[in-house]
């Protein structure tokens, strides 16, 4: 006789079993390489999963185990995060912008017993990095195997070998171990990026996927939903609000290995997509991806788009071209999205803050000087607590010592403001302000009022020593290609006299092709503040 799952406690092994006894036969993924496209429906999705998981057990992989995953988005891969958690693995994403020191760094710090890999996409030789990487891997003592999707180097297991083992495992071994999974036990480590320092190992259990829940019914997500998945997936924000969504609520993701614009919107045409997801930058991209040629995009009900920031605004208000948007507030200590908005929200709400405050999620702004908690709608520094906030950094105690007090506050090190309608709005890093003549400054600010010029596509706002003032604003910007040599920087400059406070205005403009980023795709601030001193003279 079936038992009924138990939604309090759901783990990440459940998902897949969950969704292949409700919606057997619907759509589960849709995968777009090229021009082939791969179909499983939830049952074949479901037994996929169970290959996989047994697999893990005949390679080895032990309870508590850390299993790396370095691959670019394909079905393999959302396999492989439901089997996981369902033997009682631990999942470690690796980013695929990563290269073989910032790899094997990942790999040893997280302890990982165990590495699925792919040796080739696009223009990236994955296998060679590892091969390059592995003494210093090996000589760890951690890795004990290494599975790899494509051609296999000496030592390294295919993955239809991998999968074919499994076939020693039975059902009820299987049965038996997903069952012992304790549902607060480590499910995944996700490594931060940030703009400075390595990247730091968050800790996370099977707990936030009962967030994931209560969202996809705020944001209304059912069995009738397709959503297009060109995140990547070893981000928390796809892996959260997508993928898991989807399994959750019975719907489709349209999975890509990469982003791209005019693929992304034809698939709306094609596949009756409903629901978009990205940052600003996505937006943008799709937006201008529309005005070259336009679709068909009646179908979409729905986008998620983190917004707050200044520098998001513009392009929160004119996506909704293309459809509604909600918006959102989430990092990797505290989860996706914690704060989120509804669709029957207000345009201003939903496109001017970062959402509203879920169940058992506390916000406080505290003065950063005096720690004291401050009134609404004053800009502070932003704390948060609640079940879906990281117990801290795996083998770090230092780290966590200084981001999580004894009473479970996480120190985000963001600047937020909490207004008297309860929405958080995001105002960007503490670091990343500026202090001119006295005066605080958000970069974000005047990032969005560039941003509103016609041909520019990305804009940063960073500091520039100055002898009276200390500091003042400096802007790199990235032009669109077609803007060329039409955007200059009077045209920038010059609308900004007489809006904004004077010392707000950016002391000088520095065209670039492209932004120096971090692998998890934000932009290096301080890397621009080390090149102006280069570009403007120290």
């Amino acid at each position: 006789m079936e038992t009924p799952f138990d939604f309090a406690n759901l783990r990440m092994g459940d998902l897949a079993d969950r969704a292949a006894r409700q919606w057997p036969e619907r759509p589960a993924v849709i995968f777009v390489e090229d021009e082939r496209t791969h179909r499983e429906t939830f049952a074949e999705f479901g037994a996929n999963v169970d290959t996989v998981a047994k697999a893990l057990m005949a390679a080895g992989v032990e309870r508590g185990n850390h299993v790396g995953v370095w691959m670019t988005n394909r079905p393999a891969w959302l396999h492989l995060m439901c089997a996981i958690g369902k033997v009682g693995g631990c999942l470690v994403p690796l980013n695929t912008r990563y290269r073989s020191d910032d790899m094997a760094f990942t790999l040893i710090n997280a302890e990982c017993t165990h590495l699925v890999t792919v040796d080739q996409s696009g223009p990236i030789n994955y296998a060679e990095l590892l091969r390059q990487a592995l003494p210093e891997i090996e000589a760890a003592g951690h890795l004990r195997s290494v599975v790899m999707l494509g051609e296999p180097f000496d030592g390294s297991l295919p993955w239809q070998e991998f999968l074919a083992a499994g076939s020693a495992v039975t059902d009820d071994q299987l049965a038996a171990r997903a069952s012992a999974v304790d549902p607060d036990a480590l499910m995944m480590l996700a490594y931060t990026s940030g703009t400075t320092g390595l990247p730091k190992g968050v800790m996370h259990s099977h707990r936030p996927i009962n967030n994931i829940r209560e969202r996809a019914q705020i944001l209304g997500h059912s069995m009738n939903d397709v959503h297009l998945n060109y995140l990547p997936l070893f981000h928390i924000y796809a892996l959260s609000e997508i993928s898991v969504t989807a399994l959750l609520t019975g719907g489709a993701q349209v999975l890509f290995e990469a982003f791209d614009a005019d693929a992304a919107l034809d698939a709306v045409e094609q596949f009756g997509a409903t629901v978009l997801h990205g940052f600003d930058s996505h937006w943008n991209d799709l937006l201008v991806a529309n005005e070259r040629a336009s679709r068909d995009l009646s179908s979409l009900r729905l986008g998620s788009l983190p917004a707050g920031m200044d520098s998001t605004t513009p392009i929160a208000v004119r996506s909704q071209s293309l459809c509604p948007t909600i918006s959102g507030f989430g990092m990797s200590e505290c989860w996706a999205f914690v704060c989120v908005s509804s669709p029957s929200h207000s345009l201003e709400q939903r496109t001017e803050a970062s959402g509203y405050p879920m169940d058992g999620i506390e916000i406080q702004t505290r003065n950063p000087d005096t720690g004291d908690v401050i009134a609404d709608d004053t800009p502070g520094q932003l704390f948060i607590r609640g079940y879906t906030v990281t117990p801290g950094y795996w083998a770090n105690p230092e780290a966590t010592a200084t981001t999580l007090d004894s009473n479970g506050w996480l120190d985000t090190g963001d600047m937020a403001r909490l207004r008297p309608d309860g929405h958080l709005v995001f105002m960007g890093r503490y670091k990343d302000m500026l202090k001119v003549g006295g005066e605080n400054m958000s970069p974000a600010e005047v990032e969005g009022y560039l941003l509103d010029v016609p041909g520019v596509a990305e804009a940063a706002v960073v500091a520039y020593p100055d002898e009276r003032l200390a500091e003042v604003p400096v802007a790199y910007v990235v032009r669109n290609k077609d803007a060329a040599d039409l955007v200059t920087e009077d045209d920038l400059i010059e609308p900004l006299r007489g809006r904004i406070a004077s010392y707000k205005i950016p002391r000088a403009v520095i065209f670039i092709d492209e932004m120096p980023m971090t692998p998890s795709g934000k932009i290096r601030k301080i890397e621009l503040r080390a090149r102006a001193l280069q570009d403007l003279g120290a």
